[in-house]
């Protein structure tokens, strides 16, 4: 038998003849386990998921269909040509669900001397080299904390303060970061900016006097 793959249908040749195999989504066919506390509204377009921490809702995609049984939640697709959206909507259906139990959490340093950030009720302040300061409105669902962590002063040189930022959709979390790392972008020598708590950064080095 010879096969020829490719990422969701494979083609076999058995005796001469060619037939098509269907493999489903590796992550879409995957269920979700639905957690004590969390109801799940299967809705003609999107999932209802309320928990402890909140509600949100998750899209279902055309072609896409949700099954709940004794505490699971399962997906199907019509067909192969929904396959795209399949792992895509079992991925955002959990994030809810992780969501709404644990919440999420990103960190971001504020590097660069003179650099500062502070919480003010429902924004962020910070001074970032600019002739004046800048508020950033934290979106409904977000909330933010800030704190000098030590280790992290002999770590990172001219290091400042780390935000925390929380809440329970994922998705505008990681918006958030994105919005706060472009106020001020990491310097390519230095690192000075806003940075992500988890990447690495490599810096380059200056010009060197002859």
């Amino acid at each position: 038998m010879l096969v020829v793959g490719c990422l969701r249908t494979q083609l076999t040749t058995d005796n001469g003849q060619l037939t098509k195999v269907r493999n489903m989504s590796r992550i879409g066919k995957q269920p979700i386990n639905i957690p004590s506390g969390v109801t799940i509204t299967i809705k003609d377009e999107v999932l209802e998921v309320k928990g402890p921490k909140g509600n949100l809702t998750s899209p279902i995609p055309q072609g896409i269909e949700f099954k709940q049984d004794e505490g699971v939640l399962t997906l199907e697709r019509s067909d192969d040509k929904h396959s795209a959206m399949h792992g895509l909507a079992r991925a955002l259906a959990n994030n809810a669900v992780v969501g709404v139990t644990e919440g999420f959490s990103t960190q971001m340093d504020v590097v660069g001397v003179g650099y500062k950030a502070d919480v003010q009720g429902n924004k962020l302040v910070f001074a970032l080299g600019y002739s004046h300061p800048i508020e950033y409105p934290l979106p409904d669902g977000i909330s933010a904390s800030t704190e000098r962590l030590p280790k992290k002063s002999s770590e990172i040189q001219q290091y400042q303060t780390t935000i925390t930022l929380s809440g329970i959709d994922k998705q505008l979390l990681g918006q958030v970061a994105a919005e706060l790392s472009r106020l001020r972008k990491p310097d390519a020598y230095k690192g000075k900016g806003i940075r992500y708590a988890d990447r690495y950064y490599r810096l380059k080095q200056g010009k060197t006097a002859a």
